[in-house]
């Protein structure tokens, strides 16, 4: 288990369109620290939010090009978790947002 806090695995959520959608089916997406294992993350949510999590989806986000001018730059990358709590449960984080 990593020596991160639960607040330092778990940076912020993520909030669009896509994301909203999946809160139907009782699944939250963060942006997590990137060392942050599944395991950690399981356990940095469950204790935040007070909820049972039944599984964790991690993915690598690759930064976009941007071009800023003559300049050519790349945003930076970071890692995404789409968690599923259990049947009956909510985090109120994203409820009315």
């Amino acid at each position: 288990m990593s020596k991160l806090h639960k607040y330092a695995i778990l940076r912020r959520p993520v909030v669009t369109e896509k994301s909203t959608l999946l809160q139907e089916d009782r699944r939250y997406v963060f942006e997590v620290a990137p060392s942050a294992t599944k395991l950690d993350i399981k356990y940095a949510v469950e204790s935040a939010f007070g909820v049972t999590v039944e599984k964790v989806n991690t993915m690598n986000v690759r930064g976009k090009k941007k071009r800023f001018g003559p300049k050519l730059s790349q945003l930076r990358s970071w890692k995404k978790a789409i968690v599923t709590v259990a049947p009956g449960e909510s985090i109120t984080l994203f409820e009315g947002v």
